[in-house]
């Protein structure tokens, strides 16, 4: 069906009345928002709905350009061909909304949610993570330090003030090792569009973790279970099409408002993600690299509690090189932390070269 402007009819409604007659009945729409934590006068753009205008703030963000150099897998790779947390977030957000679409489901909300998930993520990857989590004395974890990055620390200060929809789904997309699809709906985002871009995430990550890893000769193609190639497939394109295809076809077929798998394609990836664990996460190569981008961390952290920040940058601090008393030791844990998860590899690296390592002096 073809829709053209309506005379005296704003295209924000002309947009609300096509959400209603084209999505499901289980897509988040527009209109039911739950809204933003702070009211916006200018709420009633006419061109650009909510979740659209939620996509559009965290692209232009700071923290989503310094995406491009932080790690995925690989800690800041010489190689131009290797992920990196923005290709992945960009990976996630094309294979959610391919879901979305064929689930007719909320594009614009899946692909915001998508697209802002890994806001929080550190430098080092989740090497980072772990030691600011070990660090900080209230703990570290990325998927709640994204809902940071976009309420509190963006936009110098003023956040983001983002959508309900789109700050839930951004919270509740980790699954660490856990349960992919669980039966307890507490611990999924409250979205279907949320709890695709969820299941995207995953499914993005096995299969271009296993693609570098093929790069970088860690694995070969053969090192993979048969028990595995042959339910997802034996290419890239094949395991991810797969995974996809799946999950379209059994949440379609069961039409519950849930997401489905086959129990053989879940199994599939469980036991493929199983063995990226096993045989790349902690390959001993990959291994060392991150104890010693560890070791960088701590002695950053160590060196800003006692010398201090100073609020300017693009980065919303810089070091100080003196002495500096905190107002409180609290205030001090969370701005230092900040900062440090802010920060992508290669800033972390040449700041640690230049507080920590001898110069030649040049006379």
């Amino acid at each position: 069906m073809a829709y053209a402007p309506v005379v005296g009819t704003s295209i924000r409604r002309q947009l609300e009345a096509r959400e209603e007659e084209i999505l499901s009945p289980y897509a988040a729409l527009n209109k039911n928002s739950l809204g933003r934590r702070i009211v916006e006068e200018d709420e009633g753009c006419d061109i650009r709905m909510p979740f659209q205008r939620d996509r559009d703030r965290i692209i232009h963000t700071k923290t989503f350009r310094r995406l491009k150099h932080k790690t995925q897998v690989f800690l800041a790779p010489a190689g131009d061909h290797y992920r990196t947390r923005l290709t992945h977030v960009l990976e996630v957000s094309q294979i959610a909304r391919s879901i979305a679409a064929a689930l007719c489901l909320n594009e614009a909300l899946t692909e915001a949610i998508a697209l802002g998930h890994d806001l929080g993520h550190t430098p080092f990857g989740h090497a980072g993570e772990a030691t600011l989590n070990e660090l900080h004395p209230s703990g570290f974890r990325h998927y709640i330090h994204s809902l940071r990055v976009v309420d509190f620390l963006e936009n110098r200060g003023k956040g983001l003030n983002l959508t309900f929809e789109v700050r839930n789904g951004i919270v509740k997309h980790s699954k660490g090792r856990n349960e992919i699809l669980p039966d307890d709906s507490g611990e999924l985002p409250a979205t279907l569009e949320g709890q695709v871009v969820r299941v995207a995430d995953i499914i993005a990550y096995v299969n271009h973790d296993m693609d570098d890893a093929l790069r970088a000769g860690i694995l070969h193609e053969d090192d993979l279970p048969l028990d595995i190639t042959a339910v997802v497939g034996d290419r890239h394109s094949k395991r991810t099409g797969a995974m996809v295809r799946d999950l379209i076809v059994e949440t379609l077929t069961a039409g519950d408002g849930r997401l489905h798998f086959s129990a053989k394609m879940l199994r599939a990836i469980i036991d493929l993600r199983s063995f990226l664990y096993e045989n790349v996460y902690r390959f001993y190569k990959v291994h060392n690299e991150f104890e010693k981008a560890q070791r960088v961390i701590r002695d950053l952290y160590s060196y800003f509690l006692e010398n201090g920040l100073t609020e300017q940058g693009d980065n919303g601090w810089e070091p100080r090189h003196q002495k500096y008393v905190w107002a409180s030791e609290k205030i001090a844990h969370r701005k230092v932390c900040d900062f440090i998860a802010g920060m992508t590899d290669r800033y972390a690296l040449n700041l640690y070269e230049h507080i920590f390592l001898p110069k030649p002096w040049n006379v």
